[in-house]
């Protein structure tokens, strides 16, 4: 399992605590920005690094921003994609069983560094479950491959 971790500079801090977290873990991570406190455009951050557990380079990623909400957004952009902002465990331990997240987002306005470690560490812990879900993620898979119609709706290929 190769993680990816990036933030904006609201969760640098946080950042900074979860990727020690996880290196004492044994566990390998690449930190993939930002590595300092200077504004950054969460969207510049969230697609790149889900762009990149498309191609196969990360298996997982978390993002952190200000809230999540924003981390989240862009990154569900990238088809196939799917983010999940969690801020207790059992929305990180749902994300992953339920809805097979490859990406988790968290705010560091939202969540403390102790709880983040937490939430983080359930959602890696998990596993999906299939079952009742993958009719689920089959169907936003066929919405994702639509070809736009000429009214503005969509039908699957």
């Amino acid at each position: 399992m190769h993680i990816a971790i990036a933030c904006d500079e609201a969760a640098f801090d946080l950042k900074e605590t979860l990727l020690r977290h996880l290196h004492a873990q044994g566990r390998q991570v690449s930190d993939c920005g930002v590595y300092d406190r200077q504004p950054a455009l969460y969207a510049d951050i969230a697609i790149p690094v889900a762009e990149q557990i498309i191609a196969g380079r990360y298996s997982h990623a978390v993002l952190l921003c200000g809230t999540g909400i924003g981390m989240a957004i862009a990154a569900n952009k990238v088809p196939g994609i799917r983010a999940a902002q969690c801020h207790d465990t059992y929305s990180a331990e749902r994300a992953k069983r339920s809805n097979d997240a490859q990406i988790i987002t968290l705010g560091a306005r939202v969540v403390g560094p102790e709880l983040a470690k937490r939430i983080v560490d359930t959602w890696l812990e998990a596993r999906f479950d299939g079952g009742a879900s993958q009719p689920k993620l089959d169907r936003i898979r066929q919405y994702e491959q639509a070809t736009p119609r000429r009214d503005g709706g969509d039908e699957p290929r």
